[in-house]
C-alpha cells in the first residue's frame, strides 16, 4: 500500500520561504516520477512541479518557475519542494503525488495514482 506523507506547510509572510517534504513508502520510489500539486479553494488541483524518477529532468509551471525548486533523495524515499519568494496567491493546500506507472514522464493529473493528504500553505500579505 502506497503512502505519501507531506510535511512542512504553515503560515509565512509574503517574500518568505518554506520547504515541503513528502515521504513515500510502499513503492519502489526510485522508479517513479513525482509531482507537487496545489489546490486553492474553489479551484482545480494543478501541477506545479514534476521530477522524473532519477531526478534528471524537472518541470515547473510558469507561475512558480524561478521561485520553486523540486528535488528528490531516492535514498530517503523523499521528494522536496523548496518555495522561495512566496506570494499571497501561493496560498493553497499542497499535495505530492506519485505517477501510477514506473518510468513514465507525464504531467496529466489523472496519471498520478497515489496522493498525499495535503499540507496547508498560507502566505500573508
Amino acid at each position: 500500500q502506497v503512502q505519501l506523507v507531506e510535511s512542512g506547510g504553515g503560515l509565512v509572510q509574503a517574500g518568505g520561504s518554506l520547504r515541503l517534504s513528502c515521504a513515500a513508502s510502499g513503492l519502489p520510489f526510485s522508479r517513479y516520477s513525482m509531482g507537487w500539486f496545489r489546490q486553492a479553494p474553489g479551484k482545480e488541483r494543478d501541477l506545479l512541479a514534476h521530477i522524473t524518477w532519477t531526478g534528471a529532468s524537472t518541470y515547473y509551471t510558469d507561475s512558480v518557475k524561478g521561485r520553486f525548486t523540486i528535488s528528490r533523495d531516492n535514498a530517503k524515499n523523499t521528494v522536496y519542494l523548496q518555495m522561495n519568494s512566496l506570494k499571497p496567491e501561493d496560498t493553497a493546500v499542497y499535495y505530492c503525488a506519485a505517477d501510477s506507472i514506473e518510468g513514465r514522464r507525464s504531467f496529466r493529473r489523472t496519471d498520478f495514482g497515489s496522493w498525499g493528504q495535503g499540507t496547508q500553505v498560507t502566505v500573508s500579505s
